[in-house]
C-alpha cells in the first residue's frame, strides 16, 4: 500500500459550530467527502506531485483517504491563524521525502509557510548527511540545499485566515492528500460501466 501520487490543497470555513466550520474548511480544501486518515510525514520513493485540479477529481466519496493534515481553529474575533504542510523532494527517486506540519497563532501566511518548508527541507538535508548551521536564515539555507543537490525541490501549501469579528468559528487546513497507483476519476469509471451496458 505505497502511494504513487499525491497533491496539495488547502482551505478555509467559518461557522458558528466548530466541527461546522472545520467542515466548510474540507469543503473549500476539496477533500470533504472522503473519511481522511491522518499519517505520518514521509514522501514515498518516486511519488509524484499532481496538481490538486487531477487530484480532486481523482477521489470517490466514502472512500479511506490517506493525508498528512495540519488544522487550526479560533474563535476569537481578530485573531490570525494558520495552517502548512512543508514539502522536500529529494533529487534521488530512490529516496524518500520529507513533509512537515506546522499550525500557528499570529502568524502571517507567508511567515508560516516558510518555517514549515525549512523544518521539512531540513529533515530531509539531515538524513542524508548534511551539515548546517540551524541559526542560518532560511533563504540562506534553501540556497545551500539547492547548491548541494540534496533536495530537488521544497515547497509549502499554507492556509491562513483572521477570526471572524463576531466571533464565528474560523478553521484553516492544509493538507497533503495521497493516491494510490489505481485511482481513476470517477467520470471515467463511469464512462466504462455506462459502455459497457450495465
Amino acid at each position: 500500500m505505497i502511494p504513487r501520487s499525491f497533491f496539495l490543497t488547502k482551505g478555509v470555513g467559518k461557522h458558528k459550530e466548530h466541527l461546522a466550520s472545520f467542515e466548510l474548511a474540507l469543503r473549500d480544501a476539496g477533500i470533504q467527502q472522503c473519511n481522511l486518515v491522518t499519517v505520518s510525514s514521509i514522501i514515498p520513493p518516486g511519488c509524484k506531485l499532481i496538481p490538486r485540479e487531477r487530484g480532486v477529481q481523482m477521489l470517490h466519496a466514502g472512500e479511506i483517504t490517506f493525508v498528512v493534515l495540519a488544522r487550526n481553529s479560533t474563535d476569537e474575533p481578530h485573531r490570525l491563524i494558520a495552517s502548512s504542510i512543508g514539502i522536500a523532494i529529494p533529487v534521488e527517486e530512490q529516496q524518500y521525502g520529507y513533509l512537515s506540519e506546522h499550525h500557528s497563532f499570529g502568524q502571517t501566511e507567508e511567515t508560516a509557510g516558510d518555517y514549515c518548508e525549512d523544518l521539512a527541507a531540513t529533515m530531509l538535508a539531515t538524513t542524508m548527511g548534511f551539515e548546517f548551521d540551524p541559526a542560518t536564515a532560511w533563504d540562506e539555507r534553501k540556497q545551500l540545499f539547492k547548491s548541494s543537490g540534496l533536495v530537488i525541490k521544497t515547497a509549502n501549501v499554507t492556509q491562513s485566515a483572521i477570526g471572524d469579528k463576531d466571533g464565528l468559528w474560523t478553521s484553516v487546513v492544509a493538507a497533503v492528500v495521497f493516491l494510490s497507483e489505481t485511482a481513476v476519476p470517477p467520470s471515467v469509471t463511469q464512462q466504462s460501466t455506462g459502455s459497457s451496458g450495465i
